[in-house]
């Protein structure tokens, strides 16, 4: 891919889509279309085909797709399911049959097995159960790698499927329906410090470990990848490394100011025990992340104290 490469990102209004258009245009790229909902409902396959014959990507980095945290997951199953089907779909088959020379399909850590040995390999997908909370969300991922890994087989279509662990960062949202776990626990303990709250009661015991890597990060890693990796198999993007939640929620506490009381709803489901990849083929390409989860997390409090101050959050 070089400067001129005709390049399509959808989804780029959210946080990962957001963030990699700053690194593209950091970087010199300057040929590179976006289409909001607005203008193209990805759901739909003309309005695809309607897309692809107007920007003629030779590259297409597909970042759209509803996502969410436990409750909108439980709340939402068939919803998460259909629409990303639909969705990832329509880009895919367009993809190949208009020839572009890569397409990135970003997945996600959620479709390995809930018992998932740790550190999670790439080869253990596939080998049990996903984990119920998030099964709809997890199951549209696993078709769609699958879908482009088919596609590459049988018709010789180039595809990248980077399988990432938890993001954060710049541009998430705040919004208790469709946040995740970080970007939730910062508003929790920023308004709960500002309103002088005693007490936060949590979800869960706790005890559930993750992986959380910053959304620069993850461009970084993906155009790192374009030059080094040229295979359809999957291949996980994260730290190696990761934390309790309840040892992210005193993290977060200590950085936001908070000095009341955290209690833990036992009733609430925890989620998948632990996620955390194995990024061993990452780091033998000799990529490696570089944003301290304690510089990442002060840079999400500041934005969401300054969102709040301008009334920009519900």
């Amino acid at each position: 891919m070089n400067k001129l490469s005709r390049i399509l990102v959808t989804g780029h209004r959210g946080m990962v889509g957001h963030t990699f258009l700053r690194v593209l245009s950091a970087r010199g790229f300057s040929n590179v279309s976006t289409a909001s909902r607005a203008e193209c409902d990805l759901r739909d396959s003309h309005q695809v085909a309607g897309l692809f014959a107007s920007a003629s990507p030779e590259y297409v980095f597909h970042f759209a797709a509803r996502v969410g945290g436990i409750q909108a997951n439980r709340s939402f199953p068939a919803d998460f399911l259909y629409e990303n089907l639909q969705t990832q779909n329509n880009v895919i088959s367009e993809s190949q049959r208009v020839g572009v020379k890569k397409l990135i399909f970003l997945g996600s850590s959620c479709v390995y097995p809930r018992d998932c040995p740790q550190p999670m390999k790439e080869e253990y997908l596939l080998t049990g159960p996903l984990e119920p909370t998030n099964e709809g969300y997890a199951l549209a991922k696993i078709v769609g790698l699958k879908l482009t890994q088919y596609f590459h087989k049988q018709y010789g279509l180039d595809c990248l499927n980077p399988m990432p662990c938890n993001l954060y960062g710049p541009n998430d949202t705040f919004d208790f329906d469709r946040s995740h776990v970080l970007s939730a626990l910062v508003r929790r303990f920023v308004d709960a410090h500002d309103s002088e709250m005693s007490r936060v009661t949590l979800w869960g015991t706790g005890s559930a470990r993750r992986e959380f890597m910053h959304v620069e990060d993850l461009a970084e890693a993906l155009l790192f990848l374009l030059e080094r990796y040229n295979s359809p198999e999957i291949i996980n993007v994260g730290t190696g490394e990761d934390l309790s939640i309840r040892e992210l929620a005193r993290m977060i506490a200590d950085l936001v100011g908070y000095k009341g009381d955290i209690e833990w709803d036992r009733t609430m489901p925890d989620g998948m025990p632990r996620k955390c990849l194995d990024v061993s083929r990452l780091h033998a390409l000799g990529y490696r992340h570089r944003v301290r989860l304690e510089d990442g997390l002060q840079g999400v409090i500041t934005e969401y104290r300054e969102r709040k101050e301008r009334g920009e959050v519900q």
